[in-house]
């Protein structure tokens, strides 16, 4: 199995997604890149778009700024939705 760090995640973020079960690049490829950032927002609240998008271009073997601008929308549109439910009541 791959460390999280061989798709280009630093050691910061490869400890946080430890935390939150995913322990190899296998594991997050599996798991995808929204569903990792779910499990990382419910840990770490004050987790951004951005890591949405690192992860993403991670899983997918690119820079961030590689990733189109409808892929951009559509992870952007589902962390709204992550968000909108954090504040609801």
């Amino acid at each position: 199995m791959a460390a999280l760090t061989s798709l280009g995640l630093g050691k910061t973020m490869e400890k946080k997604l430890h935390t939150v079960g995913v322990h190899s690049a296998e594991e997050l490829k599996a798991l995808g890149s929204r569903q990792a950032v779910f499990r990382l927002k419910a840990q770490y609240p004050s987790t951004c778009v951005v890591i949405l998008y690192h992860l993403e271009a991670a899983i997918r073997g690119v820079e961030m700024k590689q990733l189109d601008a409808a892929c951009k929308a559509e992870l952007k549109a589902y962390f709204q939705q992550l968000k909108q439910s954090d504040d609801r009541p």
